[in-house]
C-alpha cells in the first residue's frame, strides 16, 4: 500500500512535529508512506477565509493525481479503526496507485477540495486543532496497518 498525507504549512508545535516524526517511521515500517506539506496561506487577516482557503486548496491541488483521496472533515463520516483498517485494506487491492489523505489548514478545506476526495472523514464530532489532527490521522493509519498485518496494538 502506498500512502501520502498532505497538509498545508509546516507544524509549528515541536512536540507535535516530533510526534508526527514517530508515527511516520512506524507507518514506514508496514507500508510506504510520504508526508507531503503544500503552500499555505501567510500574513492574510482571518477575516479572508475564503482566500486563505484558495490559496491553500491550489497548492494541495498541485499535488493530487489519480489517487483515492480521502479528506478530513468535521462533517466526514465516523468510523471505528477496525473499520478504518478495513476499508484501507480493500483499497490496497484496487487500481490506485496511493491513498491520499488530506488534513485542512486551520481554516479547513476549501469546498472545492471537499468535493474532489473519495471519501470525507471524521475523526470525531468534538473539533481539535489541525496540528492534532495531523497526529490523530497518522496513528489512525499505524493502527489500521497494524491491524492489517496482524500486529497486536495496545486498546
Amino acid at each position: 500500500m502506498n500512502i501520502k498525507v498532505f497538509w498545508p504549512g509546516k507544524t509549528q508545535n515541536e512536540n507535535i512535529r516530533n510526534l508526527e516524526d514517530l508515527y511516520l517511521q512506524k507507518i514506514k515500517r508496514l507500508a510506504k508512506c510520504q508526508i507531503v506539506i503544500t503552500k499555505t496561506a501567510r500574513g492574510i487577516p482571518e477575516k479572508q477565509a475564503q482566500r486563505i482557503k484558495d490559496i491553500e486548496a491550489s497548492g494541495l491541488e498541485k499535488h493530487i493525481e489519480n489517487d483515492f483521496v480521502v479528506c478530513l472533515s468535521d462533517e466526514g463520516k465516523e468510523i471505528s479503526s477496525s473499520d478504518l483498517a478495513e476499508f484501507l485494506d480493500k483499497l490496497a487491492s484496487g487500481p490506485e496507485r496511493f491513498v491520499t489523505f488530506i488534513v485542512g489548514g486551520f481554516l479547513g478545506l476549501d469546498d472545492r477540495i471537499l468535493k474532489r476526495a473519495n471519501f470525507n472523514l471524521s475523526l470525531s464530532r468534538m473539533t481539535f486543532s489541525h496540528e492534532l489532527s495531523r497526529i490523530m490521522l497518522l496513528e489512525q493509519i499505524y493502527r489500521s496497518l497494524s491491524i492489517i498485518k496482524g500486529y497486536k496494538y495496545a486498546k
